[in-house]
């Protein structure tokens, strides 16, 4: 599958109740005072619950080179989450996604990196499948690696330096909802994992 291309892009700043509010160039939104504002992650699974973990392009204005989930994206105005997310596994993977479901719908995060931009998201966390290969983007991607999902949390625990800090976050935040009160995506990703 051909990559999507890119085009001139915006970010939706929002509130903190995730109401949108106004829209900023998404060249020049990542700063050391980086607004509050939309955005979701995904983590992708295949059909024997290899998650796809993706090595973060050098050219990244935030932790570039950095290992974190399949791919994240930033909506548009008028878009869904999930029309968002299914453009940006297009453009940053090649791919086509299925089966995507809400696994943390309320995430969100602030962090700093080392250069001192900030990242500052309402960033509901998805799970999906995906039909068929994957060929990313390099502009978005340096490297992809698919690995057991239960490698892959005992990897964010043992090294969590070595991962962006929202995937952290995520795989905790995940690990802190009991059994009983995950969403189906939430029981997804979590079996996937190896969380109880």
């Amino acid at each position: 599958m051909e990559h999507t291309p890119a085009v001139a892009d915006h970010v939706v700043t929002c509130d903190d109740a995730g109401n949108r509010t106004g829209t900023v160039p998404r060249a020049d939104v990542h700063t050391t005072d980086t607004p509050l504002h939309l955005a979701f992650s995904c983590y992708l699974l295949d059909a024997d619950d290899n998650l796809l973990v993706t090595r973060r392009a050098l050219v990244k204005r935030t932790w570039p080179g950095v290992w974190t989930n399949s791919f994240c994206g930033h909506l548009r105005w008028t878009e869904s989450v999930e029309d968002s997310l299914v453009r940006h596994a297009a453009h940053e993977l090649g791919g086509r996604v299925t089966d995507i479901d809400v696994a943390l719908p309320e995430f969100r995060y602030r962090a700093v990196d080392a250069s001192g931009v900030v990242e500052n998201e309402i960033c509901p966390v998805y799970v999906a499948r995906v039909v068929g290969d994957v060929e990313p983007n390099p502009d978005e991607v340096a490297e992809e690696a698919w690995s057991p999902a239960r490698d892959v949390l005992t990897a964010v625990r043992a090294t969590p330096w070595a991962f962006s800090p929202w995937m952290v976050e995520q795989v905790e935040a995940l690990a802190a909802v009991p059994p009983a009160d995950r969403t189906p995506g939430a029981r997804t990703l979590a079996d996937a994992l190896g969380l109880r």
